[in-house]
């Protein structure tokens, strides 16, 4: 049977999906997806998953894709970063029988994916993406799409998307950031690149990028005229944003804590949610901040949510008829709602201060080299000379075996990993020569 492309598989596999989670490192395990389609969501990603590892890794596998069947759990969308067309199909081939597609990440701006030459930092190789969406497309029986980031220019992303298409991608995710806004450089998303993009292309077009609230996913639609719109961080602080809904914050820790009972996962991602639910009420109840970082069990977590809630149901208690909720906050700080992230630059200097918790963002901007931070000021001290200006330093040199950064002393030029792998196989080939020569010794 042939697969399906373009709009026949988002209408028929995808069924017309409008409403979509995003896939998080470490944050959209199982049981987030669960509890994210429980309340709306219409389609969901895995987590962005190391192409190299999980071929070579089968508790990997496992962990993150070949758990326990589940119904409820699909469609779904399996996304892997990768820099080799080989590597990316061997991974792709080993998961396409538990999904819907295949997703190739070319969006990822941060600093691992930098040093791993992945996701936004191969969005100028474009020779190299074609190839990997050309033989992934040939070779699998399910769809490959694309997540990908805009460039400053219009123009230049719309053929960034062209050339994504012809190569064979079904469906585009386009984030409507470039990858340089990240963290409190995040700005607002350009959804005049999306619509751009979407007039340009002929298969499906997923828009991501502020939408906090399901208005927010109504405007897009409307104004992009794109077939879905994912939802990051607007879903990791409010699990039932695309119901129209903002529920009390325990009510969905309470039930995603019952999910993980039966679907277990990492704790520290469990940990890393219940600090996205909480957000404004932990500023508040530091103490209780503490006491959920330091807890060592489900049920330790499952106590410390216990505690929040019964604060906060005594502070509705006491709550003052047309008292402002804290914070400046739209909603009270125990009411699932969106976090805004600080602003970029200009927002991050205060009366020509660079506010705390801003110079790394500032340090990592293109070309910026004014705010250096005191770790950096000590070895500027110990060697004049030293260079911080990313653009300038050299791109890493590749492993022979994998395409991983290689050791910068390993004298067969392999990462960590295959160098590992070498010196055990030499070292096996080296007794075994010795034992052999013995041999003959005792039987000439």
């Amino acid at each position: 049977m042939a697969k399906l492309q373009g709009f026949d598989f988002w209408r028929t596999t995808l069924k017309e999906a409008h409403y979509i989670v995003a896939p998080m490192v470490d944050q959209s395990e199982l049981a987030w997806r669960l509890l994210s389609r429980r309340h709306g969501a219409q389609l969901c990603y895995t987590p962005m998953l190391h192409a190299q590892v999980f071929i070579r890794d089968s508790n990997y596998r496992k962990a993150n894709l070949y758990n326990e069947v589940c119904a409820e759990d699909r469609p779904l969308i399996a996304q892997f970063c990768a820099n080799d067309p080989d590597v990316f199909v061997q991974a792709a081939l080993l998961a396409q029988d538990y999904c819907d597609a295949i997703d190739l990440n070319i969006g990822c701006p941060q600093m691992i994916a930098k040093r791993g030459h992945y996701g936004a930092f191969l969005q100028d190789e474009w020779s190299l993406l074609h190839k990997m969406i050309t033989v992934a497309n040939e070779k699998l029986s399910v769809p490959v799409t694309c997540k990908i980031r805009v460039f400053p220019e219009i123009d230049k992303t719309v053929q960034y998307a062209k050339m994504l298409e012809k190569a064979g991608c079904q469906l585009l995710t386009v984030h409507g950031r470039t990858k340089e806004q990240k963290g409190p450089l995040t700005g607002v998303a350009s959804w005049d690149h999306i619509k751009a993009v979407r007039k340009a292309v002929n298969i499906p077009v997923f828009a991501n990028g502020n939408i906090q609230y399901l208005s927010d996913v109504e405007r897009c639609l409307q104004e992009t005229g794109v077939q879905g719109v994912m939802s990051a961080e607007g879903n990791l602080h409010n699990p039932a944003l695309f119901e129209g809904r903002n529920p009390p914050v325990w009510e969905m820790a309470e039930e995603y804590l019952e999910v993980v009972q039966k679907y277990p996962c990492s704790l520290s991602y469990v940990r890393a949610h219940l600090f996205k639910l909480w957000h404004h009420t932990l500023q508040i109840h530091q103490a209780l901040r503490d006491e959920l970082a330091k807890a060592k069990s489900l049920e330790g977590i499952i106590e410390v949510n216990r505690e929040l809630k019964n604060l906060c149901q005594e502070e509705m208690e006491n709550l003052v008829e047309g008292m402002k909720p804290a914070g400046g906050l739209p909603l009270p700080h125990w009411i699932c709602q969106a976090y805004v992230r600080p602003g970029p630059k200009e927002l991050l200097i205060e009366n020509g201060e660079v506010k705390p918790g801003a110079k790394r963002a500032l340090e990592e901007e293109e070309g910026c080299t004014e705010y250096v931070s005191k770790n950096k000021l000590k070895k500027k001290t110990r060697n004049p000379h030293k260079n911080f200006d990313l653009t300038q330093k050299p791109k890493y040199v590749k492993c022979e075996h994998c395409g991983n950064p290689k050791g910068n002393k390993c004298v067969f030029s392999l990462c960590r990993g295959c160098c590992k792998k070498k010196a055990f196989k030499e070292m096996q080939t080296v007794l075994a020569m010795v034992y052999c020569s013995k041999l003959s010794m005792r039987n000439p």
